[in-house]
């Protein structure tokens, strides 16, 4: 299950400091192989906020739960009016140079795979195109009721249509993808049923409260399991989800390395973390490995 986000986590005193030397990076790499797993500390760069580094959302915004979500349709209305405005931003968003340089080793043939905690689809529009969304995508649309699944961006014009003039100005962008909008700024937006069956309609992702389907973390365990190395990248590692498989990795003996400015919950499994920006330390690392990179 996806738990609450919470900030009461601390590093434990005894694990040593990051390096900054990059070079364990591009020795892992270099050697093929090596499996990553990406946080939203990735997306920053892009201008995507995360949830837990240096003025992280979770200080001012708590993420909407899937029983909050399907008990309450006050909720739903109040999920839907920030999302909806907040997809005008997020939609907009791009590859940054470390999303570049993941797809690069990937071509290169570096890669045994990439698994993505992110929401965002930015590995797959940076040319990873088999990239595990753990935490599924907010480009597409899933029918409680029916199953069905339909694009994130029919749903947005038919919202266009059934709430015109919906331009509240918002406090802040989150992760997920919402904007902070107050009760009165949201009131009266009408939100809209599945086409096929008139069910509840939620975004593809696994909301905070909600399980991870089965399928798709045996997938990951598999990736884990052929792989020769774990790099992590931009995770603070505070929930499970992502957790369990630098975990498995440490516990099968296989080398993790963990790229993060911050401390994580993994550390104390790494070999080391590098405490360096991403896309520039990606992008020096696939010079240094000779791997071009994308420079759109």
């Amino acid at each position: 299950m996806r738990t609450r986000p919470t900030l009461n986590w601390t590093p434990a005193e005894d694990l040593p400091p990051g390096t900054t030397d990059a070079g364990p990076v591009a020795e892992m790499l270099g050697a093929g192989g090596v499996l990553v797993l990406s946080g939203a500390g990735l997306s920053t760069e892009s201008g995507i906020p995360d949830y837990r580094g240096e003025g992280g959302s979770l200080s001012r915004h708590t993420p909407m739960t899937y029983q909050d979500f399907t008990a309450s349709e006050q909720a739903r209305r109040r999920y839907w009016a920030r999302s909806h405005l907040g997809l005008r931003t997020f939609g907009r968003a791009r590859p940054n140079a470390g999303h570049r340089a993941v797809a690069a080793f990937e071509r290169r043939g570096l890669l045994a795979g990439v698994i993505t905690q992110n929401v965002d689809g930015l590995h797959r529009a940076a040319g990873s195109e088999g990239a595990v969304e753990l935490h599924g995508s907010l480009g597409r649309v899933v029918c409680l009721s029916c199953g069905a699944r339909s694009s994130r961006g029919e749903l947005a014009r038919r919202l266009e249509e059934a709430n015109p003039g919906f331009a509240p100005v918002a406090a802040a962008l989150n992760p997920d993808g919402d904007a902070d909008l107050t009760d009165e700024q949201v009131e009266g937006f009408r939100v809209l049923p599945c086409t096929l069956c008139d069910g509840i309609l939620k975004p593809d992702v696994v909301f905070f409260g909600e399980t991870v389907p089965p399928e798709r973390v045996e997938r990951c365990r598999a990736l884990v399991r052929d792989a020769a190395s774990l790099l992590v990248l931009g995770s603070s590692l505070t929930v499970m989800s992502g957790l369990r498989f630098v975990r498995q990795a440490a516990e099968a003996g296989k080398p993790v390395l963990i790229v993060n400015r911050d401390a994580t919950r993994g550390d104390r499994h790494a070999v080391t973390r590098v405490a360096l920006p991403l896309g520039p330390t990606l992008t020096a690392v696939a010079a240094r490995l000779g791997v071009s990179v994308d420079v759109r």
